[in-house]
């Protein structure tokens, strides 16, 4: 049976802390304003026809606990009888949801299904849910688990990446994203979310910064040394004892910026566009989810991405337009060093470094993006590639439809 994308939606990414453009904006209100978008797009009798709504959220607690995607649900005002799932698979979860969603259609469940993911970072603190092993140096030593972003300078130090390659990814993707932004590729995807007063409270992504010719960039100190000396990096050489000394390179502009946001996708068959009246604009052709080392943690896209591929009988070379998460600046660089992929479709339009990172959002948005890619570039097929920490990935094939 083909699985198809009917459309998609997300909002604008938002500062991640106090003052930010989203911080007054709950979660389950953002999930709310595309769930209003998308029925203006395809007509209440789609949304009344939803028989499946699942949604991925990392931090469940505070705002963000009490099952988020049946709140968002009842706060939109869809059916009562439509279930709902809140999963978390970390940094990959938003991906994770259109996979279960695209299961349950590919089964036979349900014809029709929403999925997407939001996050929070202003209102729910990343780590916010707090546990035991993030402060427990025992516990977390015996599991080889550190703060991803120690993880991340653990990966660029035992794959010899160095500050000048980190540095001109940094910069390509705020360039591109601010390029994007002046001509208008996200204004058909992007829905400006509204505040309590009617206004708007925010309508492009503002985490992008002009960095100039990006010499700004090589004056900024190492961001991790301190964690890492907090008895990280003594777990970490007590597991990976060849790569000794950790080098600290990433710096702030090294990580994707903390974010409020989220997305959405409308998944179904072909019996249900036609007798709902949408037009599919891409089919799903494959999914992949995966585990890798949880001790490196920044791998599994890698493992996931060649699963998808090859499922869909499509080699990396072949693949039109790719959206690629930019976990951590090394990652991009170790796929565009030991990949060689086509970089000019390669986040055509700005990645994660330069828009942010709304943890539960994330594959979400990347396949909304991926979608106007594959139009923008003329490609038949597009590629969805998100890596999470503590070792886990996911990636999706898509097939344009004319």
């Amino acid at each position: 049976m083909s699985i198809y994308i009917y459309d998609a939606v997300r909002t604008p990414r938002g500062k991640g802390r106090r003052g930010g453009s989203l911080a007054d904006v709950t979660p389950a209100q953002l999930v709310g304003q595309l769930i209003a978008a998308l029925e203006r797009r395809n007509g209440a009798h789609v949304m009344n026809a939803l028989g499946q709504f699942t949604l991925g959220c990392v931090t469940q607690v505070a705002v963000q606990g009490g099952h988020v995607a049946l709140a968002a649900r009842i706060q939109a005002g869809l059916a009562a009888t439509l279930p709902c799932l809140t999963i978390n698979n970390f940094c990959v979860s938003g991906l994770s949801a259109i996979a279960d969603a695209a299961r349950r259609v590919a089964s036979g469940q349900v014809d029709l299904a929403l999925a997407g993911g939001v996050e929070s970072m202003s209102q729910v603190a990343f780590l916010a849910d707090a546990a035991d092993y993030y402060n427990d140096l025992p516990l977390a030593s015996s599991m080889g688990w550190s703060p991803v972003g120690v993880a991340a300078d653990l990966l660029a130090t035992r794959e010899g990446i160095e500050r000048p390659e980190m540095d001109a990814a940094v910069l390509r993707s705020h360039q591109r994203a601010a390029k994007a932004w002046r001509d208008g590729h996200y204004a058909g995807r992007v829905i400006p979310v509204m505040a309590a007063d009617g206004t708007v409270a925010l309508d492009h992504d503002e985490n992008v910064r002009d960095y100039g010719d990006g010499a700004a960039l090589a004056k900024l100190g190492p961001v991790f040394t301190a964690t890492g000396a907090e008895g990280f990096d003594d777990i970490l050489r007590a597991h990976r004892p060849e790569i000794d000394p950790i080098k600290h390179l990433h710096t702030v502009a090294h990580c994707p910026p903390i974010s409020d946001g989220a997305a959405l996708v409308l998944v179904g068959n072909r019996e249900a566009g036609q007798r709902l009246g949408l037009t599919p604009l891409a089919r799903i052709r494959s999914v992949a989810e995966t585990a890798d080392d949880p001790v490196m943690q920044l791998t599994a896209g890698f493992s996931a991405m060649s699963q998808a591929l090859e499922r869909a009988g499509v080699p990396l070379p072949d693949i039109g337009a790719i959206e690629f998460m930019e976990a951590f600046a090394a990652v991009p660089v170790l796929f565009e060093r030991d990949f060689a992929p086509d970089m000019a479709r390669v986040n055509p339009n700005g990645g994660h470094l330069a828009m942010g990172h709304p943890m539960g959002a994330t594959g979400a948005i990347l396949t909304a993006s991926l979608l106007d890619d594959m139009t923008q570039l003329d490609a038949d097929t597009g590629l969805v590639v998100a890596t999470g920490g503590v070792g886990v990935g996911a990636a999706m094939v898509l097939e344009r439809v004319s």
